[in-house]
């Protein structure tokens, strides 16, 4: 019964996917269906048209087997020799480099935002 609840689910979830699909077709913003379909499910939640505990399981679940979704991806990448070579040391250093950018902005930022409202810190 529980895996008929958590089918039900992942399938509730992938009727926003495929809202926000024809979104997509019809809006032309350069913004993935997928993020339509989220959108559309966060609006739906939000509003209490669906409930959370319709699609609670099914998320968790889909949460819980999300490393499962990138391996047939990083498995295609060992086809590809450059990654491994000098271009692929290049492309570690980047995201390096870009992941301390992003989190030094995001510290600046919420420390900029927590002293705007006033708290003190010690």
């Amino acid at each position: 019964m529980k895996l008929g609840v958590i089918i039900l689910q992942v399938l509730i979830i992938h009727v926003f996917l495929f809202l926000g699909a024809a979104m997509k077709a019809v809006l032309p913003l350069p913004i993935p269906a997928s993020m339509f379909g989220l959108c559309l499910l966060f609006l739906a939640l939000y509003l209490k048209i669906i409930k959370l505990e319709w699609v609670e399981k099914g998320a968790n679940w889909l949460m819980a087997e999300l490393l499962l979704f990138f391996i047939p991806s990083a498995v295609g990448i060992v086809n590809y020799d450059e990654i491994i070579s000098i271009q692929g040391a290049e492309i570690v250093i980047l995201i390096g480099i870009s992941t301390i950018i992003v989190v030094g902005m995001t510290a600046f930022i919420a420390e900029k935002m927590t002293k705007g409202k006033g708290s003190e810190q010690p």
